[in-house]
């Protein structure tokens, strides 16, 4: 058996994480003309190049393309903030990703309002409730499509009657734009704690 130090070596190789998790950021002044196109467009739309944006500059015509979807949901969804963060810690929870519920546990406290026991219970997985009707709402139809279960008639025509069909398209599509930004971070295996480069 190798001693402590031998083993290390053997296990540990520099070359399989980046500046993200295992993606390996560009810095600006070293990305293709598309690139940056696509970086500086993120960067003027949504005023920072967050999470799996980083990721996603390594294919400049996708991230133009999907960028606008996230700055619809900061700045034009029919949700107020805490009903986005509602339905983003759940989705966020569900597939795991450290990175995106470790951010989103404390913006959807800062700045949903949420109480943090909420917000946890929401990652976690485990029962809550609110008192405000729309958000009670959203944290019902987000945890019923999360856990892949049929959203009985009753409860769609409440959500109907609570956001209307706007809402709960908004509730979907946004579930869905947070599925690819969860599954984009656990394929580059993104801890909760990275950083990234400064750019």
């Amino acid at each position: 058996m190798p001693d402590i130090n031998e083993l290390k070596a053997m296990l540990e190789n520099p070359d399989d994480f980046g500046t993200f998790g295992r993606f390996a950021e560009t810095p600006v002044d070293e990305m293709s003309p598309e690139m940056r196109e696509a970086f500086d467009f993120t960067l003027k739309l949504r005023g920072l190049v967050p999470g799996p944006h980083k990721i996603w500059a390594a294919n400049p015509t996708l991230l133009k393309t999907v960028t606008p979807v996230g700055a619809y949901f900061q700045t034009k969804s029919t949700l107020s903030k805490a009903e986005i963060e509602i339905a983003t810690c759940v989705i966020c929870g569900r597939w795991g990703a450290a990175y995106a519920s470790y951010e989103h546990e404390k913006i959807g406290v800062i700045f949903g309002g949420l109480e943090a026991e909420k917000a946890q219970a929401l990652i976690a997985g485990l029962p809550t409730a609110f008192d405000d009707p729309r958000q009670q709402m959203v944290y019902e139809l987000s945890s019923t499509l999360a856990a892949a279960r049929i959203v009985p008639q009753g409860m769609f025509q409440r959500a109907q009657e609570l956001l209307g069909d706007a809402g709960i398209v908004d509730v979907t599509v946004l579930m869905g734009w947070f599925s690819a930004v969860s599954l984009t971070l656990m394929a580059f295996d993104v801890p909760s704690n990275a950083v990234g480069l400064d750019q």
